[in-house]
Order: structure tokens, then sequence, then C-alpha cells
């Protein structure tokens, strides 16, 4: 598989069309030896999708095991615009039936962002479910509303805001490319999507990082062992509000910070990302 040929289909659940790349078994490894599958749940910028996040990682993950990556409720392809309580009761439920109609079993869960705090949701809900972790700049836990996550959930369609975006999530300028700020914000002009985006993060702003914060003894209760992963200069959910937290409070859990990187951790820091990921998904 090569990045070029990543593109989503389309899959039923629970009644909502959701878009999914889905890797299928990697050709090679025979079933008795395959790894569980890995589902990939990415964060709440505007005009995210599941290709535009995992991009760079899925061809290496799938070598050896099933990669299952959707849009989430309200993103991408699945956004339909349509009146819809969004939040994380709802992203979770959509994430949990998605595996119960692809019938995966346990996966073990790569969440990025918002994404990290429903994969913490999902093994809150349903421990059996999940394998093992890995958060990436994730929330999940109380804090202040971070200054730049206020500015991306405030964002309006505009390639001069979507440039801002994405300064935000990009320690290294050289990635803030004419292209890629062209691409995000025709992506966030969509009708559906953007009518989904208006709905989910009006203000005031605080209550929404409050409604994915998961309580003391809710993280006290996952049993999973968590790899948590963050960049140094992410100044979307800064590490020592976040991470910081979650390690403490997390029963089995270990915290890779990386120099030199914001919140794309993945994009920014591909290889040295894949480095501590990989050998943890396959202990």
């Amino acid at each position: 598989m090569t990045t070029t040929t990543l593109t989503a289909g389309q899959i039923d659940v629970a009644d909502v069309p959701t878009a999914l790349i889905d890797t299928g078994d990697p050709d090679g490894v025979p079933a008795g030896q395959q790894a569980p599958p890995v589902l990939l749940l990415h964060g709440s910028g505007p005009g995210v999708t599941a290709t535009a996040n995992w991009r760079p990682v899925i061809p290496a993950l799938s070598r050896d095991r099933r990669v299952i990556a959707p849009d989430q409720l309200g993103f991408g392809g699945t956004a339909t615009g349509e009146q819809r309580t969004y939040g994380r009761a709802a992203w979770t439920a959509h994430a949990l039936a998605l595996l119960d109609t692809l019938g995966t079993g346990p996966v073990d869960i790569i969440g990025n962002s918002m994404g990290g705090a429903i994969a913490l949701s999902l093994a809150a809900v349903r421990p059996d479910a999940v394998r093992r972790i890995v958060l990436m700049g994730s929330m999940g836990v109380a804090m202040p509303l971070p200054p730049g996550l206020n500015t991306v959930w405030g964002y309006t369609p505009g390639v001069a805001q979507m440039r801002e975006v994405i300064g935000l999530f990009a320690h290294d300028r050289g990635l803030i490319t004419d292209e890629l700020v062209e691409l995000r914000y025709q992506a966030s002009l969509s009708p559906a999507v953007r009518d989904s985006w208006a709905a989910m993060f009006p203000e005031p702003r605080q209550r929404w990082v409050d409604d994915l914060a998961l309580a003391g003894a809710e993280l006290a209760a996952i049993s999973a062992p968590v790899l948590l992963v963050h960049g140094r200069d992410d100044r979307v959910v800064p590490w020592r509000v976040s991470s910081a937290q979650l390690v403490d409070l997390l029963p089995d859990s270990r915290l890779h910070v990386l120099s030199g990187c914001g919140h794309w951790t993945m994009i920014e820091k591909t290889a040295g990302f894949l480095a501590v990921v990989q050998p943890f998904l396959g202990a």
C-alpha cells in the first residue's frame, strides 16, 4: 500500500453513512498470527478527515494488521449537516457502533486530540473492546480551555482563518504550504461539513473541554496499557495541562514527549512517532 491509495469507502453505522478507510487483513500474515485491528480516531480540526490525519502512518501500521480509520460523526465524509447533538457520548456511541458493525473483537486504538478522549471513553464504557491505547496530543482530562484550541474551535471558513489554524497545529513552518491551506479550506466549505462544524463547538467553549473530560474515577478504572505521545511545542493542547495529568491518573501509562513538535505528532515526527508506537502496540 502507498499513501496515494488511501481512499475512504462508506459503510452504514447505526443508520449513519460513515466514511471509512479499512485496509483489511494484511497480506502474507496467517490469520492466527495477526495482531488485533487498530482503530484510528482523528481530532477535531476544521476540514479534518481520517485520510488527512493518518496518511503518513497507515502504510506502516497496515503491514501486519488491519487498520480502521473512520471520519468521525459530523466530520468529512460522515458529515450530513443535519441537526444533531455532538459531544463525547455521541462520538463514543458512533465508534462503538462501528466496531459492532465490523465485528472486529478487541482493538488497539490510536486517538489524536479529541480522538484521544474518545479512545479513553471507549475503554471506560466497554473495557473488553480495547486492548491497548495510544494517545497523541490528547484531551480527556479536566483542563482550562487552551487559547490555541479556542481559536481552532472558533474557525469560520476563510483562507486566512485556515492558515492561522494550521499555523497552530504545526511547529514546522515548512508544513504550512499554500496547497495544504487551500486543501483544508476547501474541505471546510462543503455545506454538510460547514453546518455540522457550526453545531459542534459554539461558545462558551470551555463546556466542550469539560464534556470530553473523563472523571478521575473513570480514568483510574481503565486497565488497558496507555502510551501518551505529545509534542513539546503543542499550542493546541499543551502537554503540561493534558498528558502530564493523564500519565498520573491512568493506572498503566507511559509518556513520550517529542521536542520540536507541535500538535501534528504523526505528521511532523512520523518516524519518531512510529518508533515508539509500533513496539508498544506489538508488545
